[in-house]
């Protein structure tokens, strides 16, 4: 297979880095205007509300939540490579999703590959067959996040800055691609070489439209959750947030933490937009919410990772 050419390459790590950088630069001009009105230093700023907030009650939400998403995604890929790879029991799923999530620290993608190289070593599952199942998955989260920041706007339309007025009409462009995305891989016609019938493309010709809704509903009980959690979470950095606010936010901010680039850049500086008046807090609760939340889903892929070692390379 030709490789890109190296000036793509280098673009592709570029890009990132440069939306990380953006990020920082404008959270750095918001929280400092915000500790100049204060009249206090940032950094001095940034430790008090570290230091009041209560880290023991903090880990009481995060701890749990972490674990019931854990159980979630793994059902979910469960469920597709059920479906479209081989019959696997949901308990064989667990190490490896758990293992996998220690290459999320680095690329959500990467670890999605060590799946499909773990069911083709464990399992004889060609490794498109198994790329096509893990492309299906995110296929679906995209539209699974949509679906629920479409009904977030709906929620909090008059709270939410201008810039979210998007929404409407990307879930509106959505459902139409949606709709022809389905008729071409459902419809008979067509050479039977081209795109459609591609190796990688073979979980969409067998997926039934309830298949795809199915992947979004197992996913939408760790959002209402995370609504519920993420909301008294705010509570210990000092920002009421109500459930129904929450439900309304998180879904945009979670498109923001899907944006390629280290730090979860994008959706830290989110909730900076979101809560203008509580910048610096909502910048630590950013902060250390969604890095908390990779780290520790590696802490679980490192309890899992030596039975997922000897699976694939034996012992």
């Amino acid at each position: 297979m030709t490789q890109p050419p190296v000036w793509r390459r280098a673009l592709q790590r570029a890009i990132p880095w440069a939306i990380t950088l953006a990020c920082f630069v404008y959270l750095y001009t918001r929280l400092d205007a915000a500790a100049r009105r204060e009249d206090t230093e940032l950094f001095d700023y940034l430790a008090r509300v570290f230091a009041e907030v209560s880290w023991p009650a903090w880990l009481a939400l995060m701890i749990p939540y972490s674990l019931f998403y854990f159980l979630i995604d793994t059902a979910v890929v469960w469920r597709v490579v059920s479906w479209f790879n081989t019959r696997i029991a949901y308990a064989d799923v667990l190490p490896i999703r758990g293992s996998s999530f220690i290459l999320s620290i680095l690329n959500e993608q990467v670890s999605k590959g060590a799946m499909a190289l773990y069911l083709n070593r464990r399992h004889a599952v060609p490794g498109w067959e198994v790329g096509s199942s893990m492309l299906f998955i995110m296929f679906c989260e995209f539209f699974y996040l949509l679906a629920w920041a479409t009904l977030g706007y709906a929620l909090r339309r008059e709270s939410l800055p201008a810039a979210f007025e998007a929404i409407p009409y990307m879930a509106l462009a959505g459902g139409l691609f949606f709709a022809a995305f389905l008729v071409f891989f459902r419809s008979g016609r067509g050479a039977a070489g081209g795109l459609r019938e591609r190796p990688l493309f073979r979980a969409f010709r067998r997926a039934a439209p309830a298949q795809y809704l199915v992947v979004m509903l197992i996913r939408s009980p760790a959002l209402i959750l995370a609504a519920w959690i993420y909301a008294r979470a705010a509570g210990l950095f000092g920002v009421s947030v109500g459930f129904g606010e929450m439900l309304g936010y998180l879904p945009v901010v979670f498109f923001g933490a899907a944006t390629p680039g280290p730090m979860r850049s994008v959706a830290i500086t989110f909730w900076v937009l979101l809560f203008p008046g509580h910048e610096v807090q909502m910048a630590a609760f950013g902060l250390v919410q969604h890095n908390f939340f990779i780290f520790f889903n590696a802490v679980i892929g490192l309890v899992f990772l030596r039975r997922a070692q000897r699976e694939l390379f034996g012992d």
